[in-house]
């Protein structure tokens, strides 16, 4: 699985990329126990808590094609690098940052790290795939990121042991102890920097099943098929753009919110800025020619889908500590032995609840189900279609999220665990279902999968507002019809990518 077709055995290298997984993993499990610190110590509300997730999935989206640039101009090893030393600015950040102690220090932290955490990922993922036979591609990314799950399931315990401490007298230090694991990380990712700069990190090109390095052949003459590509080019060109332009009427609703100004007008302004779009994208299209990324609706799709994912993990993960601390059902006194005492807390009628730091632990179970998921996951796609899996997965968490919704008690509570399990695999999956085939231009499709992370900025504000105006249970229905979307992504995948599968991939068109 890690020997290349010229004999060269990529183990060693594969795990050393995965080691940046696990950084990613940590740091991404820690902020999304944040949201239930910022309420409880700044008296916000769970919409405005977002926030912490708006800061650091809007570091990916400004991040993102700057990564794809640098790993172009100065390869895998040079990017990887660079971003390592910017994970460890934004994390010795948190230093004047707890000193400062306002929310803006603690998103700027945030910004910078996600930063950082953006060239990891813009590089790491799509080097995965090129680390032995390409029909592991989907095997190999999905292992790597069994890393990330480990890191996910970590995270949250670091977390909550400094972000929701106390003292003798049982009152919160969880803001002066906030820095500490964010200096650690930043020791650690210092010294990954070292060992990253002296080892041997080849620049290995993926495959150009598209031939997208070649000059214009005969068939990108065809007048008819042409046509077709560049009508299908534009409208996915105006659909990334409506999505775009959404995010940013949506930064802009929430500046003048607390400005008290009238938002309505940047929703009217942002209509006519996308029939603009619709004007100049026409001319774009039909100027875009058989060697641009775009023109490969799997790949298009996959930004879309990469953005829909995100968003539903980032509104599940990030309010999971809400979830368990408002809508579980009634604990029994008998479950609060010495050993967890410390995991629930009586609530005002005298029923037991859990615990902020009770749950920031149970999360830990979340993310051990999810890390299981990717071992799992990574066995059936040595045996099954990526796109498959990835469909299935997808159907089967829209099930998970409606029996949520429903609110049904402690069956709810374990469908939320199971959607943990079904989403570990689509990250990755989609990733490499992405870039198959696109040749030395799957960095730059790479930035451009990476930057739809910023799914993870909007959506959950939309969750939190829902769960404002209704409950936690409620907040559900949003991520909800993200796994739709990404259902559909498996379900079409080989009408859009022109192959068969990515496992045992036989491209059967595409050009």
């Amino acid at each position: 699985m890690f020997r290349a077709a010229d004999g060269k055995n990529y183990a060693f290298l594969f795990l050393l990329v995965t080691s940046l997984f696990l950084v990613w993993g940590v740091c991404n499990g820690m902020i999304d126990i944040l949201n239930k610190h910022f309420q409880d110590s700044l008296h916000i509300s769970k919409m405005q808590s977002a926030l912490v997730q708006f800061a650091n999935y809007m570091g990916y989206f400004f991040m993102a094609l700057p990564s794809g640039l640098l790993a172009r101009r100065f390869g895998y090893k040079g990017a990887i690098v660079i971003g390592l030393a910017l994970v460890a600015t934004g994390a010795f950040w948190f230093i004047p940052a707890t000193h400062i102690g306002t929310y803006w220090a603690f998103l700027l932290g945030l910004f910078i790290l996600a930063a950082g955490l953006t060239c990891l990922e813009t590089v790491a993922n799509p080097y995965t795939t090129v680390l032995g036979p390409k029909q592991y591609a989907a095997t190999r990314i999905n292992l790597a990121q069994s890393c990330n799950g480990i890191g996910w399931m970590c995270g949250p315990i670091i977390g909550g042991k400094f972000f929701y401490s106390k003292d003798a007298a049982g009152r919160s230090t969880g803001s002066e102890t906030l820095y500490i694991p964010y200096v650690i990380v930043a020791v650690v990712v210092l010294a990954l920097a070292v060992v990253f700069y002296f080892a041997y990190v080849p620049d290995i090109k993926t495959e150009d099943e598209y031939h997208l390095d070649e000059k214009d052949t005969a068939v990108e003459a065809k007048t008819a098929e042409r046509e077709v590509k560049r009508v299908l080019v534009y409208f996915l060109l105006l659909l990334n753009s409506a999505v775009l332009v959404g995010v940013f009427a949506m930064i802009l609703s929430l500046i003048l919110s607390a400005m008290n100004y009238n938002q309505n007008v940047v929703w009217m302004a942002s209509g006519v800025l996308l029939f603009i779009a619709a004007a100049v994208l026409i001319p774009v299209a039909r100027k875009i020619s058989h060697h641009s990324v775009w023109t490969h609706p799997h790949f298009s799709c996959a930004t879309l889908a990469q953005f829909f994912y995100v968003a539903a993990q980032a509104g599940i993960f990030s309010f999971f500590i809400n979830y368990m601390t408002s809508e579980l059902p009634a604990i029994p006194t008998s479950v609060t032995s010495d050993l967890l005492k410390s995991w629930f807390e009586p609530s005002a009628n005298g029923v037991v609840s859990l615990s902020d730091k009770g749950a920031a632990n149970l999360a830990s179970l979340g993310f051990l189900c999810f890390l299981t998921g990717r071992f799992i996951g990574s066995g059936l796609l040595k045996k099954f279609s990526a796109h498959k899996i990835l469909e299935l997965y997808g159907i089967i968490n829209v099930i998970m999220c409606f029996l949520v919704f429903l609110k049904l008690g402690w069956f709810s509570v374990v469908c939320v665990f199971l959607s943990y399990f079904f989403m570990s695999i689509m990250f990755p999956t989609i990733f490499a279902l992405g870039i198959f085939g696109l040749g030395a231009r799957a960095k730059k499709a790479s930035a451009f999968i990476v930057m739809a992370i910023m799914g993870g900025a909007i959506l959950p504000k939309l969750m939190g507002y829902v769960a404002d105006q209704t409950n936690m249970s409620r907040g559900f229905i949003v991520p909800l019809f993200c796994f739709v979307f990404i259902a559909l992504y498996g379900y079409c995948w080989p009408k859009l990518s022109g192959a068969e599968g990515l496992h045992e991939v036989k491209a059967t068109g595409g050009r």
